[in-house]
């Protein structure tokens, strides 16, 4: 975690507005109380337009196949030093098939041992993407199995994260209960 503490609170109950209220009804139960969601119900607009472009990443819509879209998640967000993204994501990375191993590699790179030719670049594009905003021309065709629909949802994908780690490190989003604190971020 980037800050001890939130820059900008997460909403309580008592504190939700009404359209703070139905911008939160569009999540399932169990994420409604999510600090990620309480913090930008500050913002009720603003929650319901991230929410429509952040169900378009994670649905099937997402030309991405659900491991590699997690492993681009995952690599973006310890990318970015953003603990709470890594956390929430290595639940979802687990759920998806990856394993405790495949994400401790994530941290490592496309270097570390075990990744497919795919799997490798996709983590060196989350690389480029995240430190020059531009896929080299090695990777773009090293990422050719995913298509042009594949390569461009992986550019949104990772710019997604991007704007997610940013907000959760700048607003100090602080970790839901139980969820782990990874030791590499703090």
């Amino acid at each position: 975690m980037r800050l001890p503490a939130p820059r900008i609170a997460p909403l309580t109950d008592s504190e939700l507005t009404p359209e703070a209220r139905e911008a939160l009804a569009a999540l399932p139960d169990y994420a409604q109380a999510f600090n990620i969601f309480r913090t930008q119900a500050h913002n009720p607009d603003a929650l319901k337009a991230f929410l429509t472009w952040g169900n378009y990443v994670l649905s099937p819509r997402n030309s991405l196949s659900e491991r590699h879209r997690e492993l681009a998640i995952l690599r973006v967000g310890f990318l970015c030093r953003a603990g709470y993204e890594f956390a929430q994501h290595t639940v979802i990375g687990l759920r998806s098939g990856i394993s405790a191993a495949e994400i401790a590699a994530i941290k490592q790179g496309a270097a570390a041992a075990g990744w497919n030719p795919l799997e490798a670049a996709i983590l060196s594009a989350c690389d480029e993407l995240v430190g020059n905003h531009h896929i080299s021309d090695d990777t773009w065709a090293a990422l050719a199995p995913l298509g042009d629909t594949g390569r461009v949802d992986l550019v949104y994908t990772v710019g997604q994260y991007t704007q997610v780690s940013m907000l959760l490190n700048s607003c100090g989003v602080q970790l839901d209960p139980g969820l782990p604190r990874d030791p590499d971020l703090g």
